[in-house]
């Protein structure tokens, strides 16, 4: 009896090392083939080396990220945190709203999950630590006035119109000179635009709120306010997000027309996917010039 469990664990111990080593083989894997899609679809802003220096990136307001310090602005985690791997997959997938970050949709969902193994790579926090369990987003409240008027109270209370200004249009009393970890210029976002960078629902600025945007003078929230608080919050920020951000060139916004002059198939695959005027509801690009398009991009 004693020696048929003696084999039964060292058989689930070799099974679970087994299982160890075939995963580590396809981290590598994705790693070596992620190589090629990064420097392909992302060393022109971020740089070979993934210090947010290629060159493009002087050109730009808002910087590439520098993948070596392992500080990721939009995570799920909370502050301080690395970034999980789905929090990387979805920034490369939807992109950054108004920045030179375009969604990746030329690239397959194979591709995406390679690069961010190699994107790892640059930085020796993946290799020291691993990511904080995700924060919980509690599910949303009905929204009414009441909502919106205690999120306005704690709007002041929490200190936003020192960077956002009373009027959330980026214009607070601090938002002059404000830099980045990096040193860059930062400017506070104009909550008045839609849509936000880190997306366009609810949950993802009841996110943003919670984890702050690490790198950047935008802290988390976490803490110092309840889920109600939060949500109230939310619902108040959202109240004066009236304005839509102008559009340029096919329906781009902000620094996406940048974006596009860098890397044209992921401009020409987001707005064939549903983004700017020749995406769906767009009516400029019918189903056949799309096919058309695709098929001389190659996709």
């Amino acid at each position: 009896m004693k020696l048929t469990v003696f084999v039964a664990t060292i058989a689930t111990l070799l099974l679970g090392m087994s299982s160890l080593s075939a995963r580590g083989e396809d981290t590598e894997r994705d790693s070596r083939s992620g190589e090629k899609v990064y420097r392909e679809s992302c060393s022109a802003c971020h740089g070979l080396g993934g210090n947010g220096r290629g060159q493009a990136a002087s050109t730009l307001k808002t910087k590439p990220r520098d993948f070596t310090t392992g500080i990721y602005k939009f995570r799920s985690t909370p502050s301080g945190s690395l970034p999980l791997d789905q929090d990387i997959l979805r920034t490369i997938a939807k992109g950054v709203r108004a920045t030179s970050m375009l969604p990746q949709l030329h690239l397959s969902e194979e591709e995406r999950r390679a690069v961010v193994q190699y994107i790892k790579n640059f930085s020796l926090r993946f290799k020291e630590r691993r990511p904080e369990q995700p924060i919980s987003i509690p599910p949303r409240p009905p929204r009414d006035k009441a909502l919106i008027a205690l999120g306005k109270t704690l709007y002041k209370e929490a200190g936003c119109p020192s960077c956002h200004g009373l009027e959330g249009k980026g214009d607070g009393p601090s938002a002059e000179g404000l830099k980045d970890y990096w040193g860059f210029p930062i400017q506070p976002a104009d909550l008045t635009l839609k849509p936000f960078k880190s997306g366009p629902d609810p949950e993802d600025l009841y996110r943003t709120l919670s984890t702050g945007l690490d790198g950047t003078p935008m802290p988390s929230y976490a803490d110092s306010l309840t889920p109600k608080e939060l949500w109230r919050l939310v619902f108040y920020i959202l109240s004066i997000a009236t304005q839509e951000r102008p559009r340029g060139m096919m329906g781009l916004v902000g620094e996406e027309t940048q974006g596009m002059r860098v890397d044209m198939r992921a401009a020409m695959a987001g707005m064939m996917g549903g983004r700017g005027m020749m995406g769906r509801g767009g009516g400029m690009m019918d189903r056949n010039m799309r096919d058309m398009m695709k098929d001389m991009m190659g996709r």
